[in-house]
């Protein structure tokens, strides 16, 4: 009777399935052949176009429905190989100029591959992954000049970055326990100061933070477009005897439109003065201090209460990975912290590590420290000082080859490395110009030729390079040169423009 129960029931067991695969040795042979592939798609990658349009077949692709049954992973993979790998954004190839991005690594992308496949959560706990995040955040404060009892915490990128530190100065002069009362028990509105310049993120996170666009005070800049101290200690003044509560000065080291790079030595001092707190967006530039060539270009920023800083630019990890800086440990943590019972910690075992969501707004983290660490572990942190310098020697030969041409013209200064260039046309202003230099960025592009961008710097139009490229060669500078004045021609020729 027994036997015949466990017959029946066992006849009516649904069988037990899993995402393995149940032959691991046709995946590993398919896992061979991709990482061949992209060894391949590296080391080939000056020879394909920079970016090109996708044809209306490739986006019909993207319109598929959801899959509802299998299909054979090396299908799925010659899918992804045809119509994704085959179409970049563009941003590892040596002539992508468009936005300041990096250009990624392949130690960088192994790394990420060995994350994604040991599979951790960095929320927390004690485990490797968790101690190799904190490593990381103390190399940063290492390349910074913060000190060891400084805090920090890995995180999305910039904009996330500079969202955590002001975060963290919103708290700290606000007067109340923000936390248990909210921005509107704050008796006295609160004032935040950068330059005009400012990157739009730091718009976000006033009305992220409650404060709103209007708590933002944008200093205007000298001719050098850095942020202008006199105009901005008059804004404090003028503030308080408003009735406001001047709370942080955000020092810019390296704007996106040009690169140019506050004083932030007199900020800090000035920051001291009022009794502010001190943040730098550091997103482009404060890498700038492991540049032995360059690192003057950024002196001050180690008195900063706080940095934004971006990994998966100047360290070209892959995307994505920015960090934030907290030099009061205490005053980070208190901004963030919960623990639900749930997450209490324990004395031994798996919860005996610290909590690092306790530094951020994420509890699920990933493991983004590895493709950090294992490049710097290879190349060593002198090379991507020299790597830095080299980009910025770029940038200046740039500007030099663009001063050279009678029919092209510098827009803006040249700081670091971001070009901001044009077209002249013969005889065109305004609107006809910027037509001209926005048809001769386009078929760049078109092209494959390279990526550029384009902006507005104190009400001019303008082609804007950013080389923040580990593969850029001078002769990407020259042909670049040589393709502006081509197609700047043709196009004041064919009358195309616009």
């Amino acid at each position: 009777m027994d036997t015949m129960l466990k017959a029946a029931g066992t006849a009516g067991m649904v069988a037990e399935e899993t995402l393995d695969p149940v032959d691991w040795a046709d995946v590993q042979a398919l896992s061979h052949r991709i990482v061949d592939d992209a060894v391949d798609y590296l080391r080939d990658v000056r020879e394909r176009p920079v970016w090109q349009d996708m044809p209306a077949e490739v986006r019909e692709f993207f319109a598929e429905p959801l899959p509802q049954s299998p299909q054979p992973l090396a299908q799925v993979y010659g899918e992804v190989a045809r119509n994704v790998m085959a179409y970049p954004m563009g941003n590892i190839h040596p002539r992508f100029w468009s936005w300041y991005m990096g250009s990624s690594n392949f130690t960088g992308a192994l790394g990420d591959f060995l994350a994604a496949v040991q599979g951790s959560n960095l929320g927390g706990g004690n485990h490797a992954a968790a101690l190799m995040d904190s490593q990381v955040v103390d190399w940063c404060k290492q390349m910074m000049g913060f000190p060891q009892s400084a805090s920090g915490t890995l995180v999305s990128g910039g904009s996330m970055a500079n969202i955590i530190g002001l975060t963290v100065a919103r708290n700290a002069r606000a007067g109340i326990d923000v936390r248990e009362h909210g921005v509107a028990a704050i008796d006295k509105p609160l004032g935040f100061y950068g330059s005009d310049q400012l990157h739009s993120c730091h718009r976000k996170a006033m009305e992220a933070l409650g404060l709103g666009n209007r708590a933002l005070r944008r200093i205007p800049t000298d001719a050098g477009l850095r942020i202008d101290i006199d105009a901005l200690r008059a804004a404090i003044t003028e503030d308080r005897q408003a009735g406001f509560r001047p709370a942080c000065v955000i020092g810019t080291a390296g704007t996106v439109n040009t690169g140019a790079i506050d004083d932030l030595q007199a900020l800090a001092r000035l920051a001291a003065q009022e009794d502010l707190w001190f943040h730098v967006d550091g997103c482009i530039g404060a890498l700038i201090a492991i540049a032995p060539e360059n690192s003057h270009r950024v002196a001050g920023i180690e008195h900063a209460h706080s940095i934004a800083l971006d990994p998966h630019k100047w360290l070209h990890a892959p995307f994505e990975v920015g960090c934030v800086l907290i030099r009061d440990a205490s005053a980070h943590r208190s901004t963030f912290a919960v623990t639900p019972e749930f997450l209490e910690s324990t004395p031994r075992g798996l919860a005996s590590g610290q909590w690092l969501h306790d530094f951020g707004l994420q509890t699920s983290r990933g493991f983004r420290a590895l493709k950090v660490w294992m490049a710097l572990k290879q190349h060593g942190i002198e090379k991507f000082g020299r790597l830095i310098d080299q980009n910025i020697a770029q940038g200046h030969c740039l500007g030099a080859l663009i001063e050279a041409e009678p029919l092209l013209e510098l827009v803006a200064p040249l700081s670091i490395n971001i070009v901001c260039f044009r077209y002249r046309g013969d005889g065109l202003t305004g609107e006809r110009q910027k037509a001209l230099n926005t048809e001769i960025m386009l078929r760049l592009q078109e092209d494959g030729i390279a990526a550029l961008s384009d902006t507005t710097v104190h009400g001019q139009h303008c082609l804007r390079a950013a080389i923040n490229n580990h593969r850029t060669r001078r002769d990407d500078l020259d042909l670049l040169v040589r393709e502006t004045l081509r197609l700047g021609l043709e196009v004041s020729r064919r009358g195309t423009a616009g």
